[in-house]
């Protein structure tokens, strides 16, 4: 299942067969059938990990980070990991030939994802990080969609952007666009500890 994740991620669900997972595995298609009765089942499998996955880094990073800003530059990295090696048409793919995997992707959004950015900005607001005056539905839910926009080829063709560049760069728009005048200075501390260059880079 890793292997048919790293392949789904690189070259789009739609464009991998089950032959070609079979022979990157080193096993028979026969052997995936007996486990997955079909491409569906697999895909369904791999969003189930993929969730899971997901919200444990969440919860990971919501229960290290020190202030609501140090959660939002936590899943900076989070998305540096993520969206690497991701080939944009992975979510078109999901929702066109997926429609079940596809749902599931939707619920994770609407409802957990929510829930994730609606208890930052209430955590930003109690320590004054945040301004008081936001509409946090609204606010939520414009985070919410500006997270998938890089993959909306139209607007981000690959050929030209980076998702993961197009995706760091909505987040810092959005962190200022919350951020109260106290807050500048630890996104300014964040940045530049984030941009230092690692013991590895350095080497």
């Amino acid at each position: 299942m890793i292997k048919a994740h790293d392949l789904f991620t690189r070259y789009g669900i739609r464009s991998v067969t089950m032959d070609e997972i079979a022979s990157q595995c080193g096993i028979s298609k026969k052997t995936i059938y007996l486990s997955f009765g079909n491409k569906d089942e697999l895909v369904d499998a791999v969003m189930d990990e993929q969730v899971q996955r997901n919200s444990s880094r969440c919860e990971l990073d919501n229960k290290i980070a020190t202030n609501a800003i140090h959660e939002i530059f936590l899943s900076m990295d989070m998305v540096q990991e993520m969206l690497g090696d991701i080939n944009p048409t992975t979510i078109s793919d999901l929702q066109k030939f997926h429609p079940v995997s596809f749902a599931k992707f939707l619920k994770f959004k609407e409802s957990y994802l929510y829930d994730m950015i609606y208890k930052n900005i209430i955590w930003g607001i109690q320590d004054g990080l945040y301004r008081s005056d936001l509409n946090m539905d609204i606010v939520t839910r414009l985070r919410l969609n500006n997270m998938f926009l890089p993959f909306n080829q139209e607007v981000f063709p690959a050929a030209k952007y980076s998702i993961v560049e197009v995706e760091l760069q909505s987040l810092e728009h959005f962190l200022y666009g919350l951020a109260t005048t106290k807050a500048h200075k630890l996104i300014i501390k964040y940045t530049s500890e984030r941009l230092k260059p690692t013991s590895n880079e350095r080497a």
